[in-house]
C-alpha cells in the first residue's frame, strides 16, 4: 500500500433520534460534505436523513465504516445553529439527536424545489386577433414569461385560448423558479401614525437593532398600548439591514389577526410556521427560510429551530405564556431559547407582554435586560373600570353560576349594543359528573382525573390522554336513569345559563375544542371583531393578543379558578391571565367595565388586578420568590418517573433519589406521586431537584441519572429543567 496515497475521508453524523452522540461513517470519493450537510446515512434496516457535525470523524478505519449514500443538494445548517441544538441538549439534558430532530421536521424539502412550466413570449403575433387574444398580447408585451393558468388568469381568458396562441407559435416553452410562498416585506410600505410613547418605543426598539450585538429588551405596555405597531418598526429596521426576523406567536389562533396587522404594515404577510399548517407548505416554508427567500417568519414555538442562515431579530409576543413550555420529548421553554439564539447569533431579542413573566421583571430590574415601557392605551383610550363581586354577599341564584350583579351589567351592555365576554377557563359543560343516587363518579380509565361532559358532542372526555365515551342514560354502577348530574360549570354550561337570562342575544361558545379546529376558531374570532355577537363565552383563548373592538363588559366567572392548586406560580398565572382578559374591554376607548366573581376579594391577586396595581404584586411576588429561593433567585428540576404499575414507578424513583450525589447547594425532594398520579395508564412518581442560582443543576441530575437505577421494562423517566407545571 502506497503510504502517500490520501485516507479515505469520515464524517461525524447527527441522526434525528435519541442518539446521544454522532455516528461515524465513511464518505465517498466525489462526494462534498461540510460540517452542517444534510445526508443521508443508513442506521440498521433503513435509510435517514442526518446532518454532518464534524467533516473529519477522527482515526476510524473508513473501511469498517458504512458510506453515506447521499448528499442533499440543501443550504447547510449554520455553524450558530448547530451550536444552538448542542446548548439546548445540554441545559435540557436530552439527547443532541433528538435535538437535532426539532430541525429537520420536513425531509421532503432537503432537495429543491422543481421548477414550474411556463411559458415564453415569442414576439410573433396569432394569425386572427381577438379580444381575448389583443388581451394577452397586451399583458405579454414586457417579454416576461407566464405560466399557463397565470396568464389566463390574469387576461380573463380560457386556457383554450393561450393553447390556441401557443398552437401558432406565439409562446415557446419555458421552466419557471418556484413561487415564493410570501411576497418579500417592504419597510416603508404602511408606516403607522405613533404617539409619542410609541414612536419614542419604537425609535429606542430600531436603534438597538441597527446597533447589532445581542441584548435583550423587554417591550413592557399595559393592554391596547400599541405594542405590535412598535415592535414593527424593530423589525422593519432589521429587514432594511438585510436580516431575516422570526416572531414567535403562543397561540396558533392568534396568528390570522396578525397576519393581517402585518401586512397592512408592509405590504404582505409573512410567513407561517405552527402545526395547521399544511405538509407541503410546510416543506416550501422550511426550504425558502434556509435559502433566505422568506425574510419574516410569524410562528410558534418550533418556529426556533428552522434553519435561519441571516437571522437578525426574535420577537416573543405574549412572553409571559405558558404555551411557550414545550413538554414532550425535548423540555424547552421557547422564551429562554429564544435569548440564547440570540446570544449565540449575537443579534437582539425582544420580549413584549403586557404581563411580564417574574424572571423577566427581574432580569430587566437587575439590568439584565433591557425595558421600554408604554403606560397608556393608544388613542388615549382608558382601561376598563376594574370591580371585584364578592360571590359570598352576591350569591348566584340556584343552579346558576352569574351573580345578580353580572347579570345586570350584562343587561345593560346589551341595552347599548355593546358586546359582553365572560371568561371561565375550564373546557366543556361540566368537569364532573356524578350519580344522585349511588355518588357514582365518571373518572377516566387511563388517568387519575374526572371525565369532562361535553354536552355539544355528548360525550365525556379526558383533558389528559383524549378519552372518550358516550355519555349513558343509565348510571353503570347502580343502574339509576336519568339521575346522572353535572356538578360545577364549564363554557358550555354557562353559555346554556346565559341563553336562559338572555335568549334574543346573540351568544357565542370560543374554546380550543370548537369543531372545526382552528380555520373554525379563526373564523368565530373574526366574527366577534366583527360585531356579529352579543355575548361571548371563552377560555383563556379568548385572553390573548384579540382586538375586539365593541367589548365593553368582561365578566370572569371565577376568578380563584387559579388560585386552588400548589403550583408555586398560580399567583402570578392568575394575575396575568385575569389582567390579560380584563384587558380585552374598552380598546377602542369606548367606556368599559371588568368585573371578577371572586369568593376571595381580598386575596393579593384580586387586589392587585382591582386597584390596576401591578407594581405592587410584582414587588409581592419577586420578595416571595427570593425567600422561597425560587426561579429566578432558584433553580428547579422535575424528574417523572413513570411505568405500567405503581410499584415499578415508586421503586424506579426512589433509587433515583438514593443515587443523588451530596451537595450543600442543591435538595432533591420526593419522590411524591404526582398529582396526576395516573395518566394514559401510567403510573407516575414525582421528584423535584431545588438548587441556589449558580448551582450546576444539570451536572447534578446527569450524576443523578448515571448514578441510579438502569432503566428497564415500561420505566420511563423525564427530566424537565426549569418545569412550568408541576403536575
Amino acid at each position: 500500500m502506497n503510504r502517500d496515497s490520501p485516507r479515505p475521508r469520515t464524517a461525524a453524523v447527527l441522526v434525528p433520534m435519541p442518539a446521544e452522540r454522532p455516528y461515524t461513517y465513511a464518505v465517498p470519493d466525489g462526494m462534498q460534505v461540510e460540517p452542517g450537510s444534510i445526508v443521508q446515512v443508513p442506521l440498521g434496516p433503513r435509510e435517514v436523513a442526518g446532518v454532518v457535525w464534524d467533516a473529519d470523524a477522527g482515526a476510524v478505519d473508513p473501511k469498517k465504516l458504512r458510506p453515506i449514500t447521499r448528499a442533499f443538494d440543501c443550504p447547510p445548517l449554520s455553524k450558530d445553529m448547530r451550536r444552538f441544538i448542542d446548548w439546548v441538549a445540554d441545559y435540557t439534558l436530552s439527547p443532541p439527536g433528538l435535538a437535532a430532530r426539532m430541525a429537520l421536521r420536513a425531509p421532503a424539502a432537503f432537495d429543491p424545489e422543481p421548477w414550474i412550466e411556463g411559458l415564453k413570449p415569442t414576439g410573433n403575433a396569432p394569425d386572427r386577433m381577438t379580444d381575448a387574444r389583443r388581451r394577452v398580447m397586451e399583458l405579454i408585451g414586457d417579454g416576461f414569461a407566464w405560466t399557463r393558468s397565470g396568464l389566463a388568469h390574469a387576461a380573463g381568458v380560457t386556457g383554450a385560448v393561450i393553447d390556441g396562441m401557443r398552437a401558432q407559435g406565439c409562446f415557446e416553452d419555458t421552466l419557471l423558479p418556484p413561487r415564493p410562498v410570501v411576497a418579500p416585506p417592504d419597510p416603508a410600505y404602511g408606516g403607522q401614525d405613533l404617539n409619542p410613547d410609541q414612536q419614542a418605543a419604537a425609535d429606542r426598539l430600531a436603534a438597538t437593532v441597527k446597533a447589532g450585538g445581542y441584548s435583550v429588551t423587554l417591550l413592557d405596555g399595559v393592554t391596547g398600548s400599541g405594542k405590535t405597531e412598535v415592535y414593527f418598526e424593530a423589525i422593519a429596521a432589521a429587514v432594511e439591514a438585510g436580516r431575516q426576523v422570526l416572531v414567535l406567536l403562543p397561540e396558533i389562533a392568534l396568528t390570522h389577526a396578525f397576519l393581517e396587522r402585518f401586512q397592512q404594515r408592509f405590504g404582505a404577510k409573512p410567513a407561517e410556521w405552527h402545526s395547521d399548517l399544511a405538509p407541503r407548505m410546510r416543506e416550501r416554508v422550511w426550504r425558502q427560510v434556509a435559502e433566505g427567500q422568506i425574510r419574516v417568519v410569524a410562528g410558534a414555538r418550533s418556529a426556533l429551530f428552522l434553519p435561519f442562515n441571516e437571522l437578525g431579530l426574535i420577537v416573543v409576543d405574549e412572553e409571559h405564556d405558558p404555551a411557550f413550555k414545550q413538554e414532550d420529548r425535548v423540555f424547552y421553554n421557547a422564551r429562554d431559547m429564544a435569548v440564547v439564539r440570540g446570544h449565540i447569533g449575537a443579534f437582539p431579542v425582544i420580549l413584549s407582554s403586557a404581563t411580564p413573566s417574574v424572571e423577566t421583571r427581574v432580569n430587566a430590574q437587575t439590568g439584565r435586560y433591557a425595558r421600554v415601557a408604554l403606560p397608556s392605551r393608544y388613542a388615549e383610550a382608558a382601561l376598563p373600570t376594574l370591580a371585584s363581586i364578592d360571590l359570598r354577599r352576591h350569591p348566584p341564584a340556584r343552579g346558576g353560576f352569574l351573580s345578580p350583579p353580572l347579570i345586570e351589567a350584562m343587561r345593560r351592555t346589551l341595552e347599548k349594543e355593546e358586546q359582553s365576554l365572560l371568561f371561565l377557563n375550564r373546557r366543556g359543560y361540566a368537569p364532573l359528573t356524578l350519580c344522585r343516587v349511588c355518588g357514582h363518579r365518571f373518572q377516566c380509565p387511563d388517568c387519575s382525573s374526572w371525565l369532562v361532559e361535553h354536552r355539544f358532542r355528548g360525550q365525556l372526555v379526558c383533558h389528559q390522554c383524549g378519552h372518550a365515551e358516550k355519555k349513558p342514560e343509565a348510571c353503570p354502577e347502580c343502574g339509576t336513569l336519568d339521575h346522572l348530574v353535572a356538578c360545577g360549570p364549564g363554557v358550555e354550561r354557562i353559555a346554556e345559563e346565559v341563553v336562559a337570562h338572555f335568549p334574543d342575544a346573540r351568544t357565542i361558545v370560543l374554546s380550543s375544542d370548537l369543531v372545526g379546529g382552528v380555520r373554525r376558531l379563526r373564523l368565530e374570532l373574526e366574527a366577534v371583531a366583527k360585531g356579529e355577537a352579543d355575548i361571548v363565552i371563552g377560555t383563556q383563548l379568548v385572553a390573548k393578543g384579540h382586538n375586539f373592538p365593541n367589548m365593553t363588559l368582561v365578566g370572569v366567572v371565577d376568578a380563584d379558578l387559579g388560585l386552588a392548586n400548589g403550583d408555586p406560580r398560580a399567583a402570578e398565572r392568575t394575575f396575568q391571565l385575569l389582567s390579560q382578559v380584563t384587558g380585552r374591554a374598552g380598546r377602542t376607548g369606548k367606556k368599559s367595565r371588568g368585573l371578577l366573581q371572586t369568593y376571595q376579594p381580598d386575596h393579593p391577586v384580586m387586589r392587585a388586578i382591582v386597584s390596576g396595581d401591578a407594581e405592587s404584586f410584582y414587588e409581592r411576588e419577586i420578595a416571595e420568590r427570593e425567600r422561597a429561593g425560587l426561579p429566578p433567585f432558584g433553580r428547579l428540576a422535575g424528574i417523572i418517573v413513570s411505568a405500567a404499575t405503581r410499584a415499578e414507578a415508586e421503586s424506579h424513583a426512589r433509587g433515583l433519589r438514593r443515587a443523588a450525589p451530596a451537595a450543600n447547594d442543591i435538595h432533591v425532594l420526593g419522590p411524591a406521586e404526582a398529582p396526576l398520579s395516573l395518566v394514559g395508564g401510567r403510573h407516575r412518581f414525582r421528584l423535584l431537584v431545588q438548587g441556589e442560582r449558580k448551582s450546576h443543576l444539570q451536572g447534578f441530575v446527569r450524576e443523578m441519572l448515571a448514578a441510579g437505577p438502569k432503566v428497564r421494562g415500561s420505566v420511563r423517566v423525564q427530566v424537565d429543567i426549569d418545569p412550568q407545571s408541576f403536575l
